[in-house]
């Protein structure tokens, strides 16, 4: 499970290393694919496939299925963490998701997501009162 906010930087080589806590969970690759809101989700290898079965499974003469499909794998890119824990963010998933040296790692329980650093903090306010007010259905069970 993926927890908590991190401010890595990006080298100039467009690398970014993980949170040591995660490395090991990290080390056999990882798979990064553009996220909703702009920003980059970061998947273990060994789940992506799992994760995203339904949309590899789905009929392909279904439209919706074809482009989400196209849209996923094109962008995605996979890669195996050095003994840094540095991955190399592709410049077309950083040009997604804006981004430069000051980037935020956010967890989010079953993924890391990556964001521009300015971004996330104007996403993160901004749903902070929507935050406070979910109502019945968004966290039953959970408090």
């Amino acid at each position: 499970m993926f927890l908590g906010t991190y401010s890595p930087r990006l080298d100039d080589k467009g690398r970014l290393a993980f949170p040591a806590k995660y490395r090991e969970e990290l080390a056999e690759g990882v798979v990064i694919v553009p996220g909703q809101e702009h920003c980059l989700f970061v998947f273990p290898r060994s789940e992506f496939a799992g994760r995203f079965a339904t949309l590899i499974g789905a009929p392909v003469g279904s439209r919706k299925s074809r482009e989400a499909s196209r849209m996923v794998a094109s962008a995605a890119h996979d890669d195996v963490p050095d003994k840094q824990g540095r991955v190399t963010v592709p410049a077309h998933l950083r040009r997604y998701a804006d981004l430069d040296r000051e980037v935020t790692v956010v967890g989010a329980l079953s993924r890391l997501e990556i964001w521009n650093a300015p971004a996330w903090e104007t996403y993160r306010a901004s749903k902070e009162d929507d935050y406070a007010e979910f109502d019945e259905g968004v966290l039953d069970d959970l408090f």
